[in-house]
């Protein structure tokens, strides 16, 4: 018999601790949640008039801190950032460095990725609408650090860094919500078969 099978589910657990437990996991997983936003990252979409793209990375960041739960959703995004500001090219669009404006936004998925986590381990990903407030927010926790660190940045007042920082990403994130609303909860469901 194979010790490797998957353990079944639990209440307290997020999806990646139903793979064998070891240190191993845990080094793997981090890594694989800060590449996954780094990836997700160069889906870079430019908005006119924002110095902030549509990306796939906030969904990502999202998605990392609901599968791999607080502590280890928090240390994947730590590390994206740390190597993204050392000099990794996986910021949006291929930046790095702590100088962009939009870098408070990857200071808010460090944050998001804490509570998601911490939600998804009081089963908030294993039904639709409790996934779907889960990641609106993430979402918003992400926005209330990125769009004064726009302003700030960039020395745009208040309402000019809503606009450029935040009304143009509504309704991305509502399909981005939408998406994981689904995505997760059944995943869980295919667990419990």
């Amino acid at each position: 018999m194979s010790t490797a099978a998957v353990a079944p589910a639990r209440p307290g657990q997020v999806l990646a601790d139903l793979l064998p437990a070891s240190r191993v996991r845990d080094v793997a997983l981090v890594i694989g949640g800060a590449a996954l936003t780094g990836l997700a990252a160069q889906l870079s979409v430019p908005v006119p008039g924002s110095p902030v793209p549509v990306t796939g990375q906030t969904f990502a960041a999202l998605l990392v801190g609901t599968t791999l739960g607080a502590r280890r959703g928090f240390l994947s995004l730590a590390l994206y950032a740390l190597a993204g500001v050392a000099g990794v090219p996986w910021f949006a669009g291929g930046a790095s460095g702590a100088a962009m404006p939009s870098f408070g936004y990857i200071l808010g998925m460090l944050l998001a990725s804490v509570v998601v986590g911490a939600l998804a381990r009081r089963g908030a990903d294993r039904s639709m609408l409790r996934m779907a407030g889960t990641m609106l927010l993430g979402e918003a926790i992400i926005y209330a650090i990125g769009v004064p660190y726009l302003a700030l940045a960039t020395g745009m007042s208040a309402s000019a860094a809503i606009a450029a920082g935040l009304t143009p990403f509504l309704i991305g994130d509502a399909l981005k919500a939408a998406l994981a609303m689904g995505v997760l909860p059944t995943a869980w469901k295919l667990v419990k078969r």
